[in-house]
């Protein structure tokens, strides 16, 4: 059974987050901090200062309820997800899906031009039923029993699609773990997954580089990650830990997440609000902290971790369902030469896009729309 879902969150809990905030006991740091230890201290302070004295959650909350917003129960998950029909008459199924430390509302920018693309200049053959759930564990989707992965994950969304709303098949889209949520889906679903666009390669090969090319780019890989592995090993292996600090603690979420926003994100002059405006940041930091998420949502790297890590399995199959590979140019996980992405999918497009980091929809809405649209014009 499918139940419309209205978010509606009351003010005593506002109230208790902008208390929190306005209660922080601000620490200092080196001078020449900036943002290389971490998280910008004086930055901080001024968004929270915004935050307690200017954001307007109600004001974002009208913003989603404006969508048809409901939740189904699957393997005892209440699955939070936004269902936007599109216009003319064979509008093609699109599953988008997020990550870590994003959250459904990182699409609600593209929802209607995908939707409704005649209203934005397009045309409306070219229209998508839009859905964007939330993940298990995060925002308003209630959490698993123990932790899981993006390959189950994919399973639970899959189900959502064919048995409860009941397409025969669609199209998945997804930037970090949605990008494997995706995989998954073209990897375990072919018959009812037809198609995948990604903005991330976040899964590897199990047989490893095979060129001069792919092994130079696996060396630098790791070499980049060495600065951005602490996050990702405290989270899939002791997330539990963390949360006692970050349950209790809305400054330290939004440290948390801003962080990965500032660091993997294209910015201009070392200023994240060359991207994303204070409200943009605080509206997805919210939905974590309204719903008291921070925790369960970090189950996905330990739940990644049982399912094999970033790996396909050993003695698999390449994935052949048709899929666009959209590279934007400050993605922090570096794409692979093509050669070894084409071992593990059916690469049809690969676009090389000219600016925009790792949260494709927030960052350059339209081009990643544009993109959207272009692949699936050869699938319709």
């Amino acid at each position: 059974m499918i139940k419309p879902f209205k978010i509606n969150i009351l003010n005593e809990h506002l109230e208790d987050i902008y208390n929190k905030v306005k209660k922080y006991p601000w620490h200092e740091i080196p001078d020449d901090g900036d943002w290389q230890y971490g998280t910008n201290l004086d930055y901080m302070k001024e968004i929270s200062k915004y935050w307690v004295r200017e954001f307007d959650w109600k004001k974002h909350e009208t913003e989603i309820n404006k969508f048809s917003n409901f939740k189904t129960k699957i393997d005892n998950i209440d699955l939070h997800f936004i269902h936007e029909k599109g216009s003319g008459k064979k509008p093609m199924p699109l599953l988008l899906c997020h990550g870590w430390p994003g959250s459904f509302v990182e699409f609600i920018k593209i929802i209607e031009k995908l939707a409704h693309p005649e209203r934005f200049g397009g045309k409306e053959e070219d229209a998508f039923d839009v859905i964007v759930p939330s993940l298990p564990g995060f925002g308003f989707s209630s959490r698993p029993s123990r932790p899981i992965g993006p390959r189950r994950m994919a399973s639970i969304f899959n189900e959502l699609m064919v048995k409860k709303i009941g397409y025969k098949s669609y199209l998945s889209q997804g930037g970090d773990f949605g990008g494997a949520i995706s995989t998954w889906l073209g990897y375990d679903f072919p018959n009812t997954c037809k198609a995948i666009h990604i903005n991330i390669m976040i899964v590897r090969h199990p047989d490893g580089p095979q060129t001069q090319e792919e092994k130079d780019w696996d060396e630098k890989f790791e070499k980049d990650q060495l600065t951005e592995n602490g996050y990702r090993i405290q989270q899939a292996t002791k997330p539990q830990t963390l949360s006692y600090a970050m349950m209790d603690s809305p400054v330290g979420v939004a440290a948390w997440i801003i962080e990965k926003m500032n660091s993997w994100s294209d910015i201009k002059n070392n200023d994240i609000e060359s991207v994303y405006s204070k409200d943009t940041l605080l509206t997805n930091i919210m939905i974590y902290l309204v719903t008291k998420t921070f925790n369960t949502a970090s189950w996905i790297y330990y739940g990644r971790r049982e399912e094999g890590g970033r790996f396909l399995p050993k003695n698999g199959h390449r994935i052949e369902v048709p899929t666009a590979a959209a590279l934007f140019p400050k993605e922090y996980l570096e794409w692979p030469p093509k050669s070894y992405a084409e071992r593990i999918y059916n690469i049809q497009r690969w676009t090389r896009m000219s600016k925009g980091g790792h949260f494709a929809a927030l960052e350059q809405p339209d081009l990643l729309v544009k993109d959207i649209v272009s692949f699936t014009k050869v699938l319709r």
